[in-house]
């Protein structure tokens, strides 16, 4: 099912905005339905997330027109079969350099529940696929999005032909472990860490395939990104939107307040999942 839209407007390349969202709270859905965001992006990854949890997440994202995007621990097949189970309508598998890890998603989320020999049977020999399979897998598997993290220096040489792995829909563009692949750990504004990034946004939409990037800092680099072509604009996630928004909050209290016990700068999340 194509949860309002999304998979149209990720294949026509129209703009889509989204967070990430680490939490299993009741109230979630609904604020971020009234932000008016098109998808939300679950990380099972990097964050705890069981599958029962991530079911329920999916289901109450989708449940108000909200696509929930998750991303897998690898690219594996089972992984992704998993997600979508769970109700994902895009899979995203982390840090892929390779054209049969990119072919392996996109079977993963295009021709469910074929497994096994017969799903290599027809990886190898697409032509031996029948008509009849063909329109139903198809239609079991309608707007599934299949999305490749590039976040390397290998994946960067290598993106051409990433680029041209047939059933690919997107690329999230994984700032924090492309930075330190390119030995420019976190050094976002860098002349060669922007070039790459614009290469890779460039690429992907010459190819027609959408792109999108995700930092958990200001939003102007959304918004500089997304001038430059990427349309999938994911900002922050709930953990550093609080975390971000308590330490400005708790600062302006505490010098109103006279506090100078606490007078230092507070921390605040500035990491990029």
């Amino acid at each position: 099912m194509d949860t309002n839209g999304f998979y149209h407007k990720i294949k026509t390349g129209t703009q889509v905005y989204g967070t990430c969202v680490t939490v299993c709270n009741p109230q979630w859905p609904a604020m971020l339905n009234k932000a008016g965001l098109d998808f939300v992006f679950l990380d099972t990854e990097h964050i705890p997330l069981d599958r029962s949890q991530l079911a329920y997440l999916c289901h109450g994202y989708r449940a108000l027109g909200i696509a929930p995007i998750v991303r897998i621990a690898t690219a594996d097949e089972t992984l992704a079969g998993q997600a979508v189970d769970a109700g994902a309508q895009g899979v995203i598998a982390p840090y892929l350099e390779k054209e049969e890890q990119i072919d392996s998603l996109v079977y993963a989320l295009k021709y469910r529940p074929l497994k096994g020999v017969l799903l290599e049977q027809y990886r190898m020999r697409p032509d031996t696929l029948p008509d009849s399979l063909k329109t139903y897998l198809a239609a079991y598997n309608s707007g599934n999005v299949a999305i490749a993290n590039i976040e390397s220096v290998p994946a960067l040489n290598n993106l051409e032909r990433l680029l041209a792995v047939k059933g690919l829909d997107a690329v999230f563009i994984g700032p924090h472990d492309l930075s330190v692949s390119m030995g420019l750990p976190e050094e976002y504004d860098h002349p060669d860490f922007e070039k790459a990034v614009a290469h890779i946004i460039r690429l992907c939409r010459s190819n027609g395939i959408s792109v999108g990037i995700h930092f958990s800092l200001e939003p102007d680099r959304q918004v500089k990104w997304g001038q430059q072509g990427a349309n999938i604009i994911m900002h922050s996630s709930d953990v550093a939107l609080f975390s971000q928004r308590l330490a400005s909050d708790m600062k302006h209290i505490r010098s109103m307040l006279g506090d100078t016990q606490h007078a230092g700068e507070p921390d605040s999340i500035s990491a990029i999942i």
